[in-house]
């Protein structure tokens, strides 16, 4: 199976000779209790809102650390984020960095996560308590796509910040049957009224993007006629929407206990969640976030996804939900009406994809960004044909020649898709331009192997952060890759009675008329959020798999992917390994704590500006979820492989 190890610990890793699974499982918890916090506090202020705005994270002072202890578990320490235990921290913080610093090289994310193995079914979540509901669907005969909606709300239920209802998702099906990949794009149109004049005039700004604090960038929330489309239309046909919504009702009537990353990142949008009424009544506890461990209950939410179960779409986009999310936008400057919630509809794509070393690669077409991820592997490919760079596998891995060119094929690709994807029912988009093998040619050749090219331009192709991923994977075969997003943490504002925050999404429209995502009545915006699919015939396999995080996205795709292709990880291992990512406004690169400083040195001499970023800002690099799915060439028997990243909470299950 590609990129499937023996499971076994990797031996250059810190203490891979020892840890159990319990500890594994555990570590995180039992060091977070010690309120120890680590960070780089010069790189507090350098992550830029591109970059973060789908990882849920604020610039607060950073209080995690993910690495190697001597026991050969990971550590994951959750620090004092104003509310107590601040006489310790200066001491335990130097504690904390005497006894880590010996066991941080190579310094992986070694989280002793062993792949996950399963025949009948596999689900990863960045939350444990919505993947144990994914895996109960698939039990009770939904199939991958049900369980995909049940994992989809319950994590709208334990981790607000990042996902729910009130925004967009995307999804991709395989189908095992007939092998073939389908998409839905779930993400909302801007307002009927929503002119460029009345965006100006409102947000006082001619240029630009919309703010993101406007009424106006909230765009139609997309995700509840995504969830019942995937249902009804890749779905086993066996559950219905309330079977399938009844663990994430259950979760938001009785309570669940806050995890460790989702904690912090409600505590760190506090005063965000207080500067309205309904969000305080709503989504904070007594005036506060809950804290880790805290049972936390929303019965308002619970009624939202009773009305979706009970009426279907209807039961969001009109009647009560769709009166609250109106009233709520009218009383703070925007133009959403009733109408406009009434005819929002979920798209049903063919996807685009890319072959590189034997595999296709299906992403999400524009709005969405997933074409970045193809046109940076497809400029990656053409520089080992070519010869200009020996085959990745042939380099050290995370060693500056390596960094070099994943770093240069992926601001090329940048350059071109921040500028052209925009919404092809408003704004012709060249994808087949962009994906033609002379253009990528072309734009391989800009690759100096001696300097960056900080001053690229987007080309001319012929013809012309919060956010959740999940995948899952049933005992057919069929795969569904997931991902909802309210965009940046808590997205805008909270309908009342309603328990979930809107996404604005639309401040990723711009002010300029010239541009090609300008701001114009229902349009999709730009959208960050993208799954990814892909397939090796040679095998017979299927990789259901995506990395969550803003502009992150399509660099996760192309890292991950990498590792598995060429340098024969396993899912686990392949998420484990430390990261980069390309600041999209200024083309610096931030690099994960841990990589080699001759590393870094090597690559500012060629010109790159480098960031390292510490504790939780880390999350940057995104969380990631993979799921193998391939029949054992000797019993025929299906067999899925699983990682979930380290640097979330949540954990892959299979039976």
């Amino acid at each position: 199976m590609l990129g499937v190890d023996d499971g076994k610990p990797d031996a250059s890793s810190p203490g891979a000779e020892s840890a159990n699974d319990d500890d594994r499982d555990n570590a995180g918890e039992a060091a977070s209790t010690a309120g120890l916090a680590s960070a780089d506090s010069s790189a507090k202020d350098s992550v830029p809102d591109s970059v973060v705005e789908d990882s849920s994270i604020s610039r607060g002072e950073p209080g995690f650390l993910l690495g190697s202890s001597g026991a050969g578990c990971d550590v994951a320490i959750a620090g004092n984020t104003g509310h107590s235990r601040g006489n310790q921290r200066t001491s335990e913080k130097k504690v904390l960095r005497e006894n880590t610093a010996a066991s941080n090289e190579p310094f992986e994310f070694t989280s002793r996560r062993s792949t996950v193995y399963g025949t009948r079914g596999m689900v990863a979540s960045s939350q444990p308590l919505a993947t144990q509901a994914g895996l109960d669907i698939l039990k009770q005969g939904g199939n991958a796509a049900d369980a995909a909606i049940a994992v989809a709300a319950c994590l709208n239920v334990t981790v607000p910040s990042a996902t729910g209802l009130g925004g967009d998702c995307f999804a991709l099906f395989y189908s095992a049957k007939d092998r073939s990949v389908r998409g839905i794009n779930g993400s909302g149109r801007s307002p009927a009224a929503l002119t460029l004049d009345l965006a100006r005039s409102r947000c006082g700004k001619i240029s630009g993007e919309l703010p993101p604090t406007s009424a106006l960038s909230v765009t139609i929330p997309g995700a509840a006629a995504g969830w019942v489309d995937t249902v009804e239309t890749f779905g086993s046909g066996k559950l219905s929407m309330q079977d399938i919504l009844r663990p994430a009702i259950e979760l938001a009537e009785k309570g669940f206990p806050v995890a460790t990353i989702a904690s912090y990142m409600w505590q760190q949008n506090e005063e965000k969640l207080r500067a309205t009424p309904e969000a305080a009544a709503e989504l904070l506890v007594d005036g506060r976030a809950p804290r880790e461990g805290e049972v936390f209950r929303n019965p308002e939410l619970a009624s939202v996804f009773k009305a979706l179960a009970e009426h279907g779409k209807n039961g969001f986009y009109r009647g009560h939900v769709a009166n609250a999310i109106v009233d709520v936008l009218q009383r703070n400057g925007g133009c959403m009406t009733l109408d406009d919630l009434a005819r929002h509809h979920s798209a049903f794509v063919d996807p685009i994809s890319i072959e590189y070393r034997g595999c296709r690669l299906y992403e999400i077409p524009p709005n969405g960004q997933g074409i970045t991820a193809l046109m940076a592997l497809g400029i990656l490919d053409e520089l080992q044909k070519s010869g200009r760079i020996p085959d990745l596998d042939k380099l050290e891995h995370n060693a500056d020649t390596y960094l070099h060119n994943i770093i240069e094929s992926l601001r090329l690709a940048f350059a071109d898709t921040k500028w052209f994807v925009a919404d092809p029912d408003v704004t012709p988009v060249p994808v087949s331009g962009m994906l033609n093998r002379d253009y990528l040619a072309q734009r391989a050749a800009l690759v100096s192997q001696d300097s960056a090219n900080t001053n690229i331009m987007h080309g001319t192709p012929p013809g012309h952060s919060d956010t959740v991923y999940l995948s899952v994977v049933d005992g057919d075969g069929n795969a569904c890759s997931f991902i909802n997003s309210t965009f940046m943490p808590f997205g805008g504002l909270v309908p009342s009675g309603c328990g979930f925050s809107l996404q604005n999404r639309g401040c990723g429209f711009r002010l300029d008329a010239q541009h090609p995502n300008c701001v114009a009545p229902n349009k999709r915006p730009y959208h960050t959020i993208i799954p990814a699919m892909a397939t090796v015939e040679e095998r017979n396999e299927v990789i259901c798999f995506g990395v969550m995080g803003g502009t992150m996205q399509p660099q996760g795709h192309v890292q991950v992917l990498v590792n598995m292709l060429q340098f024969g990880m396993s899912p686990q291992r392949a998420l484990d390994q430390l990261r980069i990512c390309l600041s999209v406004p200024d083309g610096a690169v931030f690099i994960e704590d841990g990589i080699a400083p001759e590393t870094i040195e090597a690559l500012r001499q060629r010109g790159h500006t480098i960031r390292k970023i510490t504790g939780h800002d880390r999350n940057i690099f995104g969380r990631g979820q993979i799921i193998i799915a391939r029949n054992d060439p000797r019993t025929g028997i299906l067999v899925l492989a699983s990682g979930s990243d380290p640097r979330g909470d949540g954990h892959a299950a299979g039976w």
